[in-house]
């Protein structure tokens, strides 16, 4: 590509170079370039396309400026020049890397000017033969570190208590090291030759300063289109173990330059109990190691497990007090119904889900288990093929994130029971002992009243919000729909509330003859029975205690939470989604944006207009022609070629877009949270690795070695 470069330039005292010489010694302005071969991805440098070549030349110009025909011969950079270039670019890196509120300083590049092809020239010092050899090395460090990440292969290798005592074997990072000195890597030998081949070549130490930084420069990747971007939501997935270590993964939301919704990963948090320190170091991880300013975070939500759900409600508080336009909402890959149970502060409530998610686990871990269920409802629904081909059907997917989780597993219960209890009892191989094991056990907990009494509770009460959490899920009008349908839903859990009595006994009739149909006892827990032992005048029914420690307080934190999670500056937001032309259509082009866009009057271009541009907007859709369909999503919304005209409208519809309730219309922009799971899923607990693990999910984006390996070295000099 070198010579290619020089023929185009028409140097002829360029043509006796070898390749090597012109890319180390020689520079090309970019105005020779077309804009398409310039790739602007990396905040570090303008970096050109691989398949660039200079077309843009004036080869007659010169000829009428008589000033121009002596024009000096382009210098060759010295080792001196190119240490300055390398050094501004390293500076920079270094000064994200410390960086505390600085946020925009630190992503500002240095740009290189030339008039006719000639460069100015600075002192710096030069690189001494050491100093680059240890570039080298430190470049083929980086370059298996990156490896293992993107492979997901873990750094320890064998288990040191596997091995007889005296025994050394490297583990996989120091085993691809030696695999790369044996393929020939000059440098590495050279660093390694004399080195005793049962030592360790680089120390844990080493590894994790170099993978912090391999993960901070990929991260920053994507931190900065966010910035980039300005308006962002921060949505955190459930707490997960890292190497024995709870952590909470963090994904961002924003809207790229292409106008596509993404959702990335961008790493752990390591979890605290407390939930006040939790927010603290919440803040300012996202505000000083990744440097994102929380002024242009418009939403927040916490897809959590039971147990977790009122910590981070005091971390959605604690943001909401300090950026109050930071709205607290549901997110769209959890079902309402979910999420709500899952924050339920009783602990039958965390009992029964915990259960339910280990009896999907275990038959979705075998193929001939499912079979096996399906035998049982096949036989149980004998007289309802209907039913009992749906609920097959169910069974095969992922029946415990559904609306109706609850009223599935009731349906379920009698043949989940058989099932197990066949499965336990099986006197042929067919199971191993772990399979007959876990079966016992949860046959065991599937029949125990206080389980099947709150899961029939948790179905009547979530059956008032079934509907209204499905619109939430569903297409942008059902959504929009779906917030003014609110105060109904309110309205019937206060009105079950102000009846309990009468709600909690048909409830309990209904636990009672579905435990009688499995042969369970009606009896109060166990616990509770022992507790109150010594307690002669304890005269409690096991119906009045269900309504008071399950009931009451279930419907009671329901309506709470809906209050909290669906505030007035939530509802406010989703009444925007009027802006979206389908949804104009439906209310026939009668509606008042600007009453709800106040909300983000300071997020607009140009406020003053806003009025005079939503009554252009109407017009534009109300008076479009036959053949023109209304668009039906925020998303092709934001793709309109004339979007461009209306910039308010686009600004808010890019702000509506990143609400964490709004669900990411295309898929291939939500990979972020399917490689998490995927990431989980295939490493085992212990092997995790927090850095490798934002490598390995963020495979696909580009890293910078040079910036790396300078990093480094200004880090641990």
């Amino acid at each position: 590509r070198c010579q290619r470069w020089v023929e185009n330039c028409r140097r002829a005292d360029l043509e006796d170079k070898t390749p090597d010489q012109l890319n180390k010694h020689y520079r090309l302005c970019a105005k020779h370039f077309e804009t398409s071969m310039i790739c602007r991805s990396s905040p570090y440098r303008t970096v050109l396309r691989d398949n660039a070549v200079p077309t843009i030349f004036d080869l007659t110009s010169h000829l009428n400026n008589p000033h121009s025909r002596h024009r000096k011969r382009i210098k060759e950079l010295s080792e001196d020049e190119i240490r300055t270039l390398k050094q501004q670019k390293i500076d920079e890196a270094f000064e994200r890397q410390r960086a505390t509120q600085e946020l925009n300083e630190s992503n500002q590049q240095t740009t290189v000017s030339e008039e006719g092809g000639e460069e100015q020239e600075e002192e710096a010092v030069p690189l001494t033969l050491e100093e680059r050899e240890n570039k080298d090395y430190l470049k083929s460090l980086f370059e298996i570190l990156i490896l293992m990440g993107k492979q997901n292969i873990p750094l320890d290798g064998h288990n040191v208590d596997e091995l007889p005592e005296g025994i050394f074997t490297s583990d996989n990072f120091q085993a691809l090291l030696e695999y790369r000195i044996n393929a020939g890597d000059e440098v590495l030998r050279k660093r390694f030759e004399m080195t005793a081949v049962n030592l360790e070549y680089c120390s844990k130490t080493q590894q994790k300063q170099m993978l912090e930084i391999c993960e901070s420069c990929i991260r920053e990747e994507t931190l900065r289109e966010v910035r980039d971007s300005h308006f962002f939501s921060i949505v955190t997935d459930e707490v997960v173990d890292i190497a024995g270590e709870e952590h909470l993964p963090v994904l961002v939301r924003f809207v790229d330059d292409s106008h596509n919704l993404r959702e990335e990963f961008i790493g752990f948090l390591p979890y605290e109990a407390d939930p006040e320190i939790l927010a603290v170091k919440f803040h300012a991880t996202i505000t000083e190691k990744w440097c994102l300013n929380m002024e242009y975070c418009r939403g927040q939500a916490y897809i959590v497990s039971s147990g977790f759900a009122s910590k981070m409600k005091v971390v959605a508080t604690r943001l909401l007090e300090k950026y109050p336009q930071a709205v607290y909402t549901l997110c769209s890959s959890c079902a309402l119904n979910i999420w709500l149970a899952k924050s339920v502060p009783v602990v039958g409530v965390s009992i029964a889900l915990g259960t339910m998610e280990e009896v999907y686990c275990l038959f979705n871990q075998s193929p001939q288990l499912l079979v096996e269920l399906d035998n049982t409802i096949s036989v149980l629904f004998q007289n309802n093929e209907v039913k009992g081909n749906e609920l097959k059907q169910i069974c095969r997917s992922q029946w415990t994130g559904r609306h109706d989780t609850f009223e599935v597993l009731v349906d379920l219960m009698e043949a989940l029971v058989l099932c197990l209890d066949a499965i336990s009892s099986d006197s042929s191989v067919r199971w191993n002992n772990f399979i007959v094991g876990r079966a016992f056990v949860l046959s065991s907990a599937l029949t125990d009243f206080d389980f099947i009494v709150t899961i029939v509770i948790l179905k009547n009460v979530l059956s008032f919000t079934r509907a209204f959490g499905k619109n939430l899920q569903g297409q942008t009008s059902d959504v929009f729909f779906a917030a003014s349908s609110l105060t109904a839903v309110l309205h019937s859990l206060n009105e079950v509330m102000e009846n309990i009595e009468v709600y909690h006994e048909f409830w309990f009739e209904e636990a009672t003859n579905l435990a009688t149909k499995l042969d369970v006892q009606i009896k109060l827990p166990g616990k509770f029975r022992r507790a109150q032992q010594g307690n002669l005048n304890s005269e409690v029914t096991s119906e009045n205690y269900y309504k008071e420690i399950l009931s009451v307080p279930t419907v009671e934190h329901i309506i709470q939470e809906l209050k909290d999670i669906f505030s007035e500056q939530h509802l406010k937001a989703l009444k925007c989604l009027s802006l979206v032309p389908s949804v104009m259509g439906q209310l026939k082009f009668n509606t008042s944006e600007e009453h709800h866009a106040d909300l983000y009057k300071n997020d607009l271009p140009n406020p003053d207009t806003l009025s005079a541009e939503l009554h252009c907007w109407r017009i534009k859709w109300k008076h479009r022609g036959k053949d023109i369909e209304l668009p039906a999503t925020i998303y092709e919304a934001l793709h309109l070629p004339d979007i461009k005209f209306f910039p308010n409208v686009y600004a808010l519809l890019k702000v509506l877009c990143i609400l964490p309730v709004m669900k990411v219309e295309n898929e291939k922009y939500e990979v972020g949270r399917k490689r998490l799971k995927a990431y989980l899923k295939n490493t085992l607990t212990e092997q995790r690795s927090s850095n490798l693990a934002v490598l390995n999910i963020n495979f696909d984006i580009k890293h910078d070695l040079d910036l790396m390996v300078d990093t480094y070295i200004k880090l641990y000099p």
